[in-house]
């Protein structure tokens, strides 16, 4: 599939210089980038999915436990 993307300037000169240092297409290094990104999501999602039922702590009352133990 073909698409059009749009890149800063000086991000662009990188990623040329980038892809002719290593030998890869624009196109391999855009996709790579992309598939990394959609991967680290998705184990994003999975870590927040499985302490979705963990007990919330307010941060007010963790501060006052702190400081009840000389700890702040």
């Amino acid at each position: 599939m073909r698409t059009t993307i749009k890149f800063n300037d000086k991000v662009y000169k990188a990623l040329k210089i980038h892809a002719a240092e290593t030998g890869e297409s624009l196109s391999t290094l855009v996709e790579e980038a992309v598939m990394y990104q959609l991967l680290e999501d998705a184990d994003d999602i999975k870590i927040a999915n499985r302490r979705a039922k963990e007990l919330l702590l307010p941060f007010d009352k963790l501060v006052k436990e702190f400081k009840a133990e000389g700890l702040l």
